[in-house]
């Protein structure tokens, strides 16, 4: 009879962490040692990028072997949830993608199919804004604009 009691203990502790597991999962963060290519995948290779003051830094990346972008917003130093954005927008194709909510590590990742085409990436941790305009691309110099706001 104990070891019928230990069972069912042993059952009810288990039920209990995955329940609290699937309620209080995690987020669309991560530890500390995020990379844009931790987020992105391994085959997307950081391009450009800009710090979000001290808070963090955007990265744009790009997979040479499907022609999409990903960018992704990292911040410096994690901890309790912080509004968040990374996103992407093809000018030329009018694609985009973003990524918005409150994050504990990084938002992202946003793709879009950029191959050819000059890239507008944008992101944000907490009240500090950070836009490029028309980067990555030879025909017109990019715009950066930090904003906080």
């Amino acid at each position: 009879m104990r070891s019928v009691r230990n069972v069912a203990a042993a059952g009810a502790l288990t039920t209990l962490m995955v329940g609290a597991t699937a309620a209080f999962g995690t987020t669309a963060s991560a530890a500390p040692n995020v990379t844009p290519q931790s987020v992105c995948g391994n085959a997307y290779k950081t391009v450009n990028s800009a710090a979000v003051g001290s808070l963090g830094t955007i990265y744009l990346t790009y997979n040479a072997s499907n022609g999409k972008n990903c960018v992704v917003t990292i911040r410096s130093n994690p901890g309790a949830a912080q509004d968040m954005s990374a996103s992407i927008y093809i000018p030329d194709t009018d694609a985009w993608a973003d990524d918005t909510g409150k994050f504990t590590s990084y938002a992202g990742p946003a793709y879009a199919y950029g191959k050819g085409h000059c890239v507008s990436w944008s992101g944000h941790i907490a009240n500090v804004y950070v836009s490029v305009d028309n980067s990555n691309c030879a025909s017109l110099k990019e715009n950066r604009v930090l904003e906080v706001r």
